[in-house]
This record gives C-alpha cells, sequence and structure tokens, in this order.
C-alpha cells in the first residue's frame, strides 16, 4: 500500500485489532455436515429408529449452540471497543476522514433500517415454506415492544444485564466506554485498547475450537430439522438463500447509486471499471484480497490517488456496507422460522445493534462474523440462537453477495470522496492506515 507524502505529518489509524489470532473454520465440511444431517433425517423420518436419532442428536446440537452463545457478548465488547476506538483516531485524521467517515456512518444506519425493512416486506410477499420445523420444545423468546426497547437502551447495572444476556444496554454501556476512553491519556488509553484487544483475541481462540465442531454440531442440527421438516427444510434454506441475497444485492445497487450521484462518474465507466475488482471479490471472499484490485478500478476512474490509497483501506477496515441490511435480514428470518412476530420495537432493537455491532467487525471467515454479527441482533430482538446454528451453515453463499457489495461499496465510496475533496485541501489532510482488521 502506498502512502501519500503529505500524510506523513497527520495521525496514524493503528488502534485497531490488528493482532486477532488467524481462525481456519472447516466451512466446507459443515456445509457437508448439513446436508449430511438433512439426508438422514429425511430417510429416517416416520419411521421408529427416529425417536432414537432425536434423542441423541437433540442434545450435541444444543451443546454446540451453547457453546456458540457463550462467547458472543465478550466477543462482540472486546471487538466493538477496539472498533469504535479505531473509528475516533480516524476521524481526527482531517477533513477528509470526517467527510469519509460521515459516509460511512450515514450508510451503515441506512442499510440497518433497509434490511429490518425489507425483509419483513419480503417474507409477506414469499413466506416461509410451510411445514419447517427446528424444534417442538425449544423456547421461543421474548420478543420487546417499543416502550422495551427505549427502556433498555440504559442499563441500571451492566453487571446484571450482562449476566442476563441483555445485548442491547450492554452494547451501549460499551460504546459509551469506549468513546469516553479515547478522552483519557495515552497510557491508560492504550491499556484498555490492549486489555479489550486480548479479550476479543481470546475469545476468538475460544470460538475457533467451537467451529471445529461446527459439523458435527450443524449434523445434528440438520438432523433434526431432516425427521421434523422433511423436504420442506431444503426449500427454506433455499428460500432464505434468495431472500438474504436479493437485500444484499439492493445495497451493492446503491453502491451505483452513490458513484453516480456523489461522485459523479458515469454509470458506464463506473460498471467497466469495478468487474475485475469484483471477479477478484467472488474468487477470494476477502475485502482485504481485493484491496489490490480496488486500487486499481480506482486508477482506471481517475481518482486522485492520495484520495483512493487513505479512502480505500479505511472503507475495508470499517465499511462493511452489507453488514447491517443482511445481518438483519438473516435475524428476521430466523425469528421466523422460530415462529415470532417481531415488534417494531424489536425492529428497533435489531436495526440499533446491527449498526453499532458493524463497527467491532472484523475480516475473518463468514462462519465467525456470523455468529460474533448476528448473535448480538438475535439476542436484542429476543430471537432464540438456535436456527441461526443451521442458517450458518450455508453462509457461504450469501457471503459471496456480502463481500461483492462491500467492494462495489468501497470503491464508489472513494468516488465520492474525491469528488468532495477535488476542490479543497482534504488530500493534504489524509491519515496513514496502516492495518487493517
Amino acid at each position: 500500500m502506498t502512502t501519500p507524502p503529505d500524510a506523513l505529518t497527520h495521525p496514524t489509524v493503528t488502534d485497531s485489532p490488528s493482532r486477532l489470532p488467524e481462525i481456519r473454520v472447516p466451512g466446507k465440511l459443515t456445509l457437508a455436515g448439513l446436508v449430511a444431517g438433512l439426508i438422514l433425517g429425511l430417510l429416517v423420518a416416520g419411521k421408529p429408529v427416529a425417536t432414537t436419532l432425536l434423542e441423541v442428536a437433540g442434545p450435541i446440537g444444543s451443546l454446540w449452540l451453547q457453546g456458540l452463545q457463550m462467547t458472543i457478548l465478550p466477543l462482540v465488547a472486546g471487538l466493538l471497543f477496539t472498533g469504535i476506538v479505531a473509528t475516533v483516531a480516524a476521524a481526527r485524521g482531517g477533513a477528509m476522514a470526517r467527510r469519509t467517515l460521515g459516509i460511512i456512518v450515514g450508510f451503515l444506519a441506512f442499510s440497518a433500517v433497509l434490511g429490518a425493512v425489507m425483509m419483513p416486506t419480503l417474507l409477506r410477499l414469499f413466506p416461509v415454506p410451510a411445514g419447517v420445523q427446528f424444534s417442538h420444545d425449544a423456547d421461543p423468546g421474548k420478543v420487546p415492544g417499543l416502550s422495551e426497547f427505549l427502556a433498555s437502551l440504559l442499563p441500571d447495572n451492566v453487571i446484571s444485564a450482562a449476566a442476563a444476556s441483555a445485548m442491547l444496554p450492554v452494547i451501549v454501556f460499551v460504546t459509551l466506554f469506549a468513546l469516553a476512553s479515547t478522552r483519557l491519556a495515552d497510557e491508560p488509553r492504550r491499556l484498555l485498547a490492549t486489555l479489550f484487544e486480548g479479550l476479543a483475541g481470546a475469545m476468538m481462540v475460544v470460538i475457533g475450537w467451537v467451529l471445529m465442531l461446527a459439523p458435527i454440531g450443524v449434523f445434528a442440527l440438520g438432523l433434526s430439522l431432516g425427521v421434523r421438516s422433511g423436504g420442506a427444510a431444503l426449500g427454506a434454506l433455499a428460500h432464505y438463500v434468495v431472500l438474504v441475497v436479493a437485500v444484499g444485492a439492493v445495497v451493492m445497487l446503491c453502491g451505483y447509486v452513490l458513484a453516480a450521484t456523489l461522485g459523479r462518474q458515469r454509470i458506464g465507466a463506473f460498471v467497466a471499471a469495478l468487474i475485475p475488482a469484483q471477479v477478484v471479490a467472488i474468487s477470494t471472499q476477502s475485502s482485504i484480497a481485493t484491496l489490490p484490485a480496488m486500487l486499481a478500478s480506482s486508477r482506471k476512474l481517475n481518482l486522485a490517488p492520495t484520495t483512493s490509497e487513505f479512502a480505500l483501506p479505511l472503507a475495508v477496515t470499517l465499511f462493511r456496507a452489507t453488514g447491517p441490511a443482511m445481518n438483519m435480514a438473516v435475524a428476521v428470518y430466523a425469528a421466523k422460522l422460530a415462529g415470532l412476530e417481531l415488534t417494531t420495537g424489536a425492529l428497533a432493537a435489531g436495526a440499533f445493534v446491527a449498526f453499532a455491532t458493524t463497527f467491532g467487525a472484523v475480516s475473518l471467515p463468514g462462519t465467525i462474523s456470523f455468529v460474533s454479527s448476528i448473535g448480538p441482533i438475535a439476542a436484542a430482538m429476543g430471537v432464540p440462537l438456535w436456527p441461526l446454528g443451521v442458517l450458518v451453515a450455508v453462509e457461504v453463499l450469501p457471503d459471496l453477495m456480502r463481500t461483492v457489495g462491500n467492494v462495489t461499496m468501497d470503491v464508489a465510496l472513494a468516488s465520492a470522496v474525491d469528488t468532495q475533496g477535488s476542490s479543497g485541501d482534504a488530500a493534504d489532510e489524509a491519515p496513514v492506515v496502516e492495518t487493517v482488521h
């Protein structure tokens, strides 16, 4: 990555969780476990042996889900703290940084609202296939109303809120705590950042251990689903993938609108310049790995080097445009599978958490980000975790849409910032972004 010469005198964005351990998840084996479980469930459905298999598979699937659930709150706290600190550090970098972050924050809020509105609408137009049943005895959870959402924003006791897995007030507290830490002197601020980075790193290791067992856990859940729902389960998973990808596609289309309006790009030229980067995004499923291709696309669009070399790394670090919308879509679909009717308050709570936790998202395998990002949203909405245990196995397909949509929005963002900064001295105020998480 090339550093703009004029940026050497400006603040450096280094407060990001760049030293998180590398986690490898058996994604293909997990998908294979789901398929095998569904097929076995379909074969034994209605036979006496099905009851015995359910008695074994049920506790195994529940135990695996509990292993995932125990990591969510501390993992989100660590990632959210470090992500907010990194965002504040970037905002202090100059006029270009503030403009870039303004667009990022504004669009992420829009993305969260889009998911909260679009997915329920799609489910009304195209309902979940009939006959899908995950569990007879699962607790459907408690859906908060609007008054409960407002009352729960601030915890009266953050320790008791954390003990009760009340995700929304804990997230509000961690957000305020992270913002307050940025006002401290360097030494205590760095100590707190190191503490939360260590917390996130340790939880990443634990969740990595749990996800290594995902093929077994998902096989057990798939078996239960196949026995209880039959062929409707396969239809529901395909239906889920199509609807979630549709939500992500709308976010991606917003990238073209942003490039044409704020970026003042000709749509044809933008489409042509972006195709190579999108191809790399599909093949790698990684925004970080696509960064060189995005820089090449920016050169084809005649963006100023100082703009693209600042805005794109910052976007890869902080701007996961499809995240809030697609994460909300998954949580809303999980609620439907659980038989819950979401209230306005529940959707508002989910949208708020989807927006907030995006700043703590990390570029990691889709399975890990799926758990760390969607788990808090589901918890805030009163949606149980067990539908996510099955949906995570097919995340590899929506994850393609996530990556392509994010890459499209990142280049569109660079175009918008370049146009806004062309008449001033913003290009001379670009901070250095040394680390990308």
